[in-house]
């Protein structure tokens, strides 16, 4: 009898599912041609900086060969590679500073009690309903009466004030057990302790993924390096790339500069993808 009741329903499930699969496949077909959409600028940009100087190449036909020669050429411009040091220095320092400022502020205003926190914390928010152009011309006058012009400390420093990475920080520490900061306490461990050795390792997911984030936005960012930076000492990849466009150049080689500008972002994704999966799968666990 339990032989011949459970045939039947294994049966039933062995022609069940390929019914299933049979039905994925129309999302998978539609995720697979919005995928070689999305990639395909990117293919174009490369294949075309590879191209031969002069060289008839996409969009009209392929090219009869592939070459470094425009990259070379690229990179041997007077002032590229300054830029590219420029944007590195931009963005890592910033990445740094950011994400130990907006851990440190997270953690005060999910682990702490103060007066005013709350209204501390919406004030510092409601600065992201305002765009950076709306205070663009005050911030460049408050930092050229400091002396701040053409100069990486005004390039750096008004960029710093980030509310939404403190947000994403109080907003990640805000789930972290407050069982830990009590033991902390009860075994003697200072701020700076319970800082270092419980919010920095546990919030390591939200740290890597806002780090990419920040790196981003700095690494494209134009508009306030165009203004403050005034010369190739302090200018950026973004600022230079205008420039080169102001030239005569072949559509080879404004491609060629823009693959290279484009390897770094690739690169901190690639190093640090594990972490954003990670703190992906934790927000979804809580």
């Amino acid at each position: 009898m339990t032989l011949t009741a459970t045939r039947p329903a294994t049966r039933a499930a062995a022609t069940a599912r390929p019914r299933r699969t049979g039905r994925r496949w129309p999302l998978v077909a539609l995720l697979a041609v919005l995928s070689v959409l999305t990639v395909s600028p990117f293919l174009a940009m490369f294949v075309v900086a590879l191209s031969p100087a002069g060289e008839p190449t996409l969009p009209t036909r392929w090219p009869s060969a592939l070459t470094f020669d425009n990259i070379a050429h690229v990179l041997s411009t007077s002032g590229f590679l300054q830029w590219t040091l420029n944007s590195l220095v931009y963005s890592a320092v910033s990445v740094v500073i950011i994400l130990l400022t907006a851990s440190m502020a997270g953690y005060a205003f999910a682990k702490k009690r103060f007066p005013g926190r709350d209204a501390m914390l919406w004030t510092f928010l409601a600065t992201m309903m305002v765009p950076f152009q709306a205070t663009l011309i005050p911030t460049y006058v408050l930092v050229s009466d400091l002396g701040g012009v053409d100069t990486f400390w005004g390039l750096i420093v008004p960029t710093l004030a980030n509310s939404q990475a403190v947000f994403l920080m109080r907003q990640f520490i805000l789930g972290l057990p407050d069982e830990l900061f009590e033991a902390a306490k009860v075994d003697g461990a200072s701020e700076l302790r319970v800082y270092w050795t419980i919010v920095v390792p546990l919030t390591r997911p939200i740290l890597a993924t806002l780090g990419v984030f920040v790196f981003l936005w700095h690494w494209n960012d134009f508009l306030w390096p165009l203004v403050i930076g005034q010369s190739d000492a302090t200018r950026t990849l973004t600022v230079g790339l205008t420039i080169l466009r102001t030239e005569e150049l072949q559509l080879s080689l404004l491609m060629a500069s823009a693959a290279v500008s484009v390897l770094p972002c690739l690169l901190v994704f690639f190093l640090l993808q594990r972490y954003l999966v990670n703190s992906i799968a934790m927000t979804g666990l809580k």
